[in-house]
């Protein structure tokens, strides 16, 4: 968390819920790192097998793309918890501390209800890809339950993440929009 103030950051204080869910966004995150890492090291073996050793490549490709994918989903919680998303708080800013936190409750219940259906959506078909034995179309014939699950995965722990954020504001241990009354 080097490099970002306190105010950057959703507030745990001394809840046990939130200081959990922010131990788990955060090891997502660094998960996340790790993934990214892996990604580049793959790709840098891939380009000396192909331009060094003059050989094709099998499963190189597909892995750093499945990489990337899941290192995106799998980051989520961890950008949330750090408030990394992009938002604009112009309105937000004009408002009242009341109306401020009225919003706030009612722009995190809607991140939930959208997060909570693609959750759904992404555990069935991670299921689907499971219970049929799909596999990719290429030499590597990857078994698609497995870069599918980052769906359920990243998409559970930012709805999680995003309940926290809203009882943690519910509660008052952290300001709507992570702002300060005027």
């Amino acid at each position: 968390m080097a490099g970002h103030t306190s105010a950057a950051v959703a507030h745990a204080g001394h809840n046990p819920f939130l200081r959990l869910v922010a131990g788990i966004s955060t090891l997502a995150g660094w998960c996340s790192a790790a993934m990214i890492v892996a990604a580049v090291v793959i790709t840098c073996q891939m380009i000396f097998v192909r331009f060094v050793l003059n050989a094709s490549t099998i499963w190189q490709t597909e892995a750093v793309i499945y990489l990337v994918i899941a290192a995106t989903l799998v980051g989520l919680p961890y950008v949330q918890r750090l408030r990394g998303h992009v938002n604009v708080d112009l309105f937000p800013l004009s408002l009242r501390p009341r109306p401020r936190f009225v919003l706030s409750c009612i722009t995190l219940s809607a991140s939930i209800v959208i997060v909570a259906v693609m959750l759904f959506y992404g555990f069935e078909y991670w299921h689907f890809a499971w219970a049929r034995g799909w596999t990719s179309d290429t030499v590597w014939g990857v078994r698609l339950w497995i870069p599918y699950l980052s769906l359920p995965v990243g998409f559970g722990l930012l709805l999680l993440q995003l309940v926290a954020d809203l009882f943690a504001v519910l509660i008052g241990i952290d300001k709507p929009f992570g702002l300060e009354d005027a």
